[in-house]
């Protein structure tokens, strides 16, 4: 696309990816320096949702299993009582976005679940979040979970 004048438009930065990067360059960072943090670097992955797609790519998408509102980052670690974490993420104000409704409906979802459930504006309060997150007792389980009889067994 271009401007008026004919030259051409320049692409919007994308805030909320770049801080999102910038969680996820520290918590390597704490990994590397053993500390309790760190210990969610390798339980945390992103959920690619958003960004522009070609119609195709997103119906492919859409078919394969992508819901809208999925939070940002995943915390496969128990702590706290909880099951993991989702961390809703989004840029440090003001360059922040409005949380949408299919992710506040996320939200209340995983909390409702037995997921900790949070919103963090900005890499600082995503930080405070993962600290404090890591700070808790990892969650026990009792008793013998159940298996599954369908599937194929991957512990051979």
């Amino acid at each position: 696309a271009r401007t008026a004048s004919g030259k051409p438009r320049k692409r919007p930065t994308d805030w909320e990816g770049n801080e999102q990067a910038i969680v996820m360059r520290w918590l390597l960072g704490e990994s590397k320096r053993h500390t309790p943090a760190g210990e969610l670097h390798s339980a945390t992955y992103h959920v690619p949702n958003g960004g522009v797609r070609s119609w195709k790519t997103a119906s492919a998408m859409k078919a394969q299993g992508a819901k809208a509102g999925v939070s940002d980052l995943v915390i496969r670690q128990a702590r706290g009582g909880w099951h993991g974490l989702y961390l809703e993420f989004k840029a440090t104000p003001p360059r922040d976005a409005d949380l949408a409704d299919s992710q506040l409906k996320w939200l209340e979802g995983s909390e409702y679940e037995g997921y900790c459930a949070v919103l963090a504006r900005g890499y600082e309060e995503a930080k405070a979040v993962l600290r404090e997150y890591a700070s808790w007792p990892r969650t026990e389980v009792k008793g013998k979970p159940r298996e599954l009889m369908a599937g194929t067994d991957w512990r051979k």
